[in-house]
């Protein structure tokens, strides 16, 4: 089942961005089919009610789209009990292909002279209304994975290591999951990065 991608079907409500009713309906229908196909990465959470939470949330739905759009297949992976909130990660088996040769930040990107990417991986992933997966939450993908065994991921980079031009990413090899580190202005064509989504 393939979601459609047709801008054109999006509309504003209220200021913020949903999907056409038919594009919602379909990447609905490719979200449920995922989640039935991948029972091991949601044990005990129920379609019905992530269902219900999306519908009502048409935002969030958006934002979503906008993940399987660049190739994240995301995919149910927790409930944030006390917020109520479902977890989405990108569940593609590499790293998603619509957002790779990025550099870390918009000051990496501006400190670069020429060969600049067309933006940033933080800039992205605000524009899709998600974040980027933290080392632990990398982790705990590569707990019902292996993901990323041909590319690498960025992930979230604390302030110490940033403040120093530095940034992490990170990837499974040899039955390892491996955090790294690079310049943040660096980017390659086999590194993307993982988002998280809370609904």
């Amino acid at each position: 089942m393939k979601a459609k991608h047709d801008s054109g079907q999006k509309v504003s409500t209220g200021g913020a961005k949903a999907l056409g009713k038919e594009e919602a309906e379909d990447f609905l229908a490719l979200l449920k089919a995922r989640f039935a196909a991948n029972p091991g990465r949601h044990k005990g959470l129920e379609w019905a009610k992530v269902e219900e939470r999306l519908r009502s949330r048409p935002g969030k739905l958006w934002a979503l789209q906008e993940l399987e759009r660049t190739g994240g297949e995301p995919d149910v992976v927790g409930l944030d009990k006390a917020a109520g909130e479902y977890l989405f990660f990108d569940c593609s088996p590499e790293s998603p292909q619509g957002r790779r040769s990025l550099c870390y930040d918009r000051a990496a990107l501006d400190s670069r002279k020429e060969n600049k990417p067309q933006t940033s991986v933080l800039d992205m992933a605000e524009a899709m209304g998600a974040e980027l997966l933290s080392e632990a939450q990398y982790r705990d993908l590569q707990a019902l994975g292996p993901f990323d065994q041909k590319t690498s991921s960025w992930i979230k980079t604390p302030a110490d290591i940033r403040s120093l031009d530095g940034a992490l990413f990170a990837d499974y090899r040899y039955g390892h999951v491996f955090v790294y580190h690079n310049g943040a202005s660096s980017y390659y064509a086999a590194r993307g990065f993982r988002a998280c989504l809370k609904v």
